[in-house]
């Protein structure tokens, strides 16, 4: 009979973890694939403490980063698999993650829509950045989780709307998620308004990553998320909404820093003092914004 082989311990707690802060069950597992997407098997790390490291997407450069810190489990906020698998080989990057994480021994986690939708969440944190600006207003979940949802979680949902507590100009909101976010440059498409006026919002709608689908049928005034196709921003703008984009990764991963790692890490010490969660140097957003010479 073949040996009886199972996660380590501290994989274990990295996983059991991640789902009492964002149940697996609040996923869209109509197309996402979220849960433990590589596993590994004890560990022998001679004296190095247990580590995590946070990613918004496990590249090649992540992976390898990952490596030289010598951690055991990899966070990445988006799957890194995706879809079947027939054969694994080195010409794909995807698969040849897999090959060098196996290799040493590194284990991957992803909550993607999961971490969306729970209460506390990214959407949560990307709706708190008017908070932090003196423009708040009450929250409500844009699109509630479908079906039955663990206990304490019955409120989750993707996207959030906020209803401001009074009007402010657009360009304070923008300038608000420009700041908060790092940003010198975002995009923004809106209804021209009449001579001498600006465009003035009562209400917002936020969705991290692509947040058309879940957005497009709010009334808010203005929507926020990280990318938008043209055609969709057009429709909106026809229907006197003002869109705001921010490139899909930088309206997440600023959660990992701000949000997921001191949760997890004061949850991890309960177990293990030594644990350690780290957050990627190696992780950005592909694209860059040029100014034309």
């Amino acid at each position: 009979m073949e040996p009886a082989l199972q996660s380590p311990l501290f994989t274990r707690q990295v996983v059991q973890a991640m789902r009492s802060l964002y149940p697996e069950e609040l996923a869209d597992r109509a197309w996402d694939n979220v849960g433990l997407l590589q596993e590994n098997i004890e560990p022998a790390r001679g004296g190095v403490p247990p580590r995590v490291l946070l990613t918004n997407d496990l590249t090649v450069r992540v992976a390898e980063e990952a490596i030289r810190k010598q951690v055991s489990v990899i966070v990445s906020y988006h799957p890194f698999i995706f879809r079947g698998i027939k054969s694994i080989g080195l010409n794909d990057p995807h698969q040849r993650i897999v090959l060098r994480l196996a290799q040493h021994n590194i284990a991957v986690y992803s909550p993607h829509t999961a971490s969306d939708a729970a209460i506390g969440g990214v959407n949560d944190w990307l709706a708190s950045i008017l908070d932090q600006f003196g423009v708040s207003g009450e929250r409500k979940v844009a699109q509630p989780v479908k079906g039955p949802v663990p206990v304490g979680f019955e409120n989750a949902g993707y996207g959030r709307v906020i209803e401001l507590q009074s009007e402010t100009v657009l360009r304070r909101i923008v300038q608000a998620y420009a700041d908060a976010l790092g940003m010198k440059h975002v995009m923004v498409a809106r209804p021209k308004p009449p001579a001498g006026e600006t465009n003035r919002i009562r209400s917002v709608a936020v969705c991290a990553g692509s947040g058309y689908d879940v957005l497009k049928d709010t009334d808010a005034d203005l929507i926020v998320t990280g990318e938008m196709s043209h055609h969709n921003a057009l429709r909106l703008v026809m229907q006197g909404k003002c869109v705001l984009t921010v490139f899909h990764s930088n309206s997440e991963r600023g959660f990992l820093r701000q949000v997921l790692r001191p949760k997890l890490e004061e949850m991890l010490r309960k177990e293990d003092r030594a644990a350690e969660v780290l957050v990627s140097e190696e992780d950005r957003d592909p694209f860059e914004i040029w100014e034309a010479l």
